[in-house]
Formats: C-alpha cells, sequence, structure tokens
C-alpha cells in the first residue's frame, strides 16, 4: 500500500478534524511532559489528575464541549503499527508534547462491513500542537513521530469513557464493536484486541508507518 505522512495543518485533514486554536497549551504541555512516563510500548491513562487540575482544562470544557464534563488522560510510549480502529460518539482532542503521527480514516468506510487499511491516511501531530478529531473519525493509539523516540499525547474525551463496557444485548452489528463505555472497536486480525475478542473489522496489511518517520 502507498501511504504518506501529511500534517494536521494540510487541508487533507480538515475532513476528519481541526486545529484547536486560542488556547495556551504551554503549561499543560509541561505538566504532561514532567509527570508523566513514556515508555518502549503504548500505555493508556484516561483520567489525570494534575492535568485535570490545570486552569485551561476548564477552557476545554466549556469553549470546545459546550460544558459538558470530560475527562483528561494522555496516552504515551512508542509505536508504528496501525493495530485497531475506533470511534466514539463525540469528539476527542489530542494535545502532542511531543511529535506524533495520527493514523485516521472515515468512519462511513466502515459503515457496512470492515474497511480496508489502505483507507486510512497518516498526518503528523507536531510537539506544542492540539487537534479535535471529530466524532466520524476513526482512530487509535497515535505512533512515533521520529523513529524509535517515544511521543506523550494528552486525550481529552466526555468523562467516562473508556470505562467498563455496559452489559447490552446487540441489536445489531455496531453494538458487537462496543469494547467499553463510549467506544467502538475494529481491530486487524493480527493484533492482542482481536484475540480478546474485537470485532475483526480492518483488512489488507497492518499499517506501518516506520518508514515514513
Amino acid at each position: 500500500m502507498s501511504l504518506k505522512l501529511q500534517n494536521v495543518k494540510d487541508a487533507a485533514f480538515k475532513e476528519y478534524g481541526r486545529v484547536v486554536e486560542g488556547l495556551d497549551f504551554k503549561e499543560f504541555i509541561s505538566v504532561l511532559t514532567d509527570t508523566t512516563e513514556a515508555p518502549d510500548h503504548v500505555i493508556y491513562v484516561a483520567s489525570d489528575e494534575k492535568l485535570e487540575a490545570l486552569a485551561v482544562v476548564g477552557k476545554l470544557q466549556d469553549n470546545c464541549y459546550g460544558g459538558m464534563p470530560i475527562q483528561v488522560g494522555y496516552c504515551n510510549g512508542t509505536n508504528t503499527k496501525l493495530n485497531c480502529l475506533e470511534y466514539h460518539k463525540d469528539s476527542e482532542i489530542n494535545i502532542a508534547a511531543d511529535d506524533a503521527v495520527l493514523l485516521v480514516a472515515r468512519l462511513q468506510d466502515a459503515s457496512d462491513g470492515p474497511i480496508d487499511s489502505s483507507k486510512v491516511e497518516a498526518f503528523l501531530l507536531p510537539a506544542g500542537m492540539a487537534v479535535e478529531l471529530y466524532a466520524t473519525t476513526l482512530h487509535y493509539a497515535p505512533c512515533s513521530g521520529k523513529k524509535g523516540e517515544p511521543f506523550r499525547v494528552a486525550i481529552v474525551l466526555p468523562r467516562g469513557t473508556n470505562g467498563p463496557k455496559p452489559e447490552i444485548t446487540c441489536m445489531n452489528d455496531e453494538d458487537k464493536r462496543l469494547f467499553a463505555k463510549n467506544k467502538w472497536l475494529i481491530a486487524h486480525p493480527d493484533t492482542d484486541e482481536a484475540k480478546q475478542g474485537a470485532v475483526i473489522g480492518i483488512t489488507g496489511e497492518n499499517v506501518d508507518i516506520s518508514e515514513l518517520i
């Protein structure tokens, strides 16, 4: 497959989200860098008290989520593969302390069944920038923005997202994708998530950006 590395500032990103402007994230990024680890694998923390105590979080909640309660955590580590795609019934905001690459696709392309990984696009999220990913944007853990180097990316979502999966009776195919609270997930077959019971919904190669960074 042919994949090129684009930038979130490019016009092509507008289909998936927007750059968040007007908010000062300097203190936020400093706390994210100084107080969270970035290992050689990927870790996710849904809610971090130190980040949520910062003044800019109130503005994120009111300006970007219209006053809805939010949680602020992080996804850190080292990664070059797609592995899965997920979506929520709302926007997600990513704030980068280090260069990171976002692998995204359109939910519409997975609405009637599996999505081929050739539909995935790659966008560099430069350190210091924040983006909103729309609810119709398939995404998963960020990838490293520089070869062999870890990333730190704050993740903002409505409070409770990624908590325990509610017990439901599956009424349709989308219900089968529900993997956690407000988290619908499809996996590539060559992943731990698929072994854990996630719906296999990605065909083609498991995208690897090693040659792009």
